[in-house]
């Protein structure tokens, strides 16, 4: 498949993939809690092991394997605490399995610099796996699931995406952080921003779990802290020297690159949605 789409442009390319991927996320929210839980599975775990395998490439030595199976070990217990089938006491397991990666590295004979790795393990959890257990405390609700938050919340996303890049590649003169990301524009912003506020209001016509004005809300949420995910992100590949944190999604990049906006503005979200 991939070899295929390669035939076509970028745009092209970013069309196809961003078409069907979007169906088949989708079909997995709306179909039942289970198909949400596999899908977000699969792309948690893709994105862990991404994240470490391009914090590798810089010359660290990150612990890959425990890492990302601290990270989906956050993912997995957040769905089945957030669904109800165990109790909130268990979030405590998770303390004592991240101590041993401060314990592994005494048992690393060649590493140089072991508290730098430490620390790139730690942010690979707490950069890609918390966003995405977070996500199950938005789309449960006393137990209930409900696909109408995360479906709104990513159509919202993916709006401010496609306006930015649309506005950016044929509006964009002024620069919006041109030491981080040079492509990056203002006009881009300004357009991604509109289109999110349009499908915002949209959704908040049909889907009626939150207000008109909490969906505006999280629109303001998703296009600032998307914003700032998709600059992090980029200050990322600049500090390892790349321009796509892989090639797995033709168009768009790697998995990181494709829901960077996600990580960021997923903790906002969700603490709006709780506190208010």
């Amino acid at each position: 498949m991939i070899s295929v789409l390669t035939k076509f442009n970028n745009l092209t390319q970013r069309l196809i993939t961003g078409i069907l991927g979007s169906a088949v996320i989708i079909f997995c929210i709306v179909y039942s809690d289970w198909t949400y839980f596999l899908i977000f599975f699969i792309v948690c775990l893709l994105s862990l092991l991404e994240f470490y395998r391009l914090s590798g490439t810089d010359g660290l030595l990150p612990q890959k394997i425990f890492g990302t199976v601290c990270g989906m070990m956050l993912f997995c217990l957040s769905f089945f605490i957030e669904r109800g089938d165990l109790l909130s006491h268990f979030y405590f397991l998770m303390f004592p399995v991240l101590s041993f990666i401060f314990i592994i590295p005494l048992y690393r004979k060649s590493e140089r610099k072991p508290f730098t790795n430490i620390a790139f393990t730690f942010l690979g959890i707490f950069y890609v796996g918390v966003p995405f257990a977070l996500l199950n405390a938005a789309v449960f609700e006393h137990g209930v699931y409900n696909y109408q938050i995360i479906w709104g919340c990513l159509f919202i996303l993916w709006a401010s995406d496609t306006g930015a890049y649309f506005a950016g590649t044929y509006l964009g003169r002024k620069k919006l952080f041109e030491r981080i990301s040079p492509k990056k524009t203002w006009e881009g912003a300004i357009g991604g921003a509109a289109l999110a506020l349009v499908f915002a209001l949209g959704i908040a016509h049909y889907f009626t779990s939150l207000a008109l004005w909490q969906w505006v809300t999280i629109c303001a949420l998703i296009v600032i802290g998307g914003t700032f995910g998709d600059l992090i992100e980029s200050l990322l590949k600049r500090s390892i020297e790349i321009k796509d944190s892989g090639n797995a999604i033709p168009g768009h990049g790697g998995f990181l690159d494709r829901f960077d906006g996600l990580f960021i503005s997923a903790p906002f979200i969700v603490a709006f949605l709780k506190i208010f």
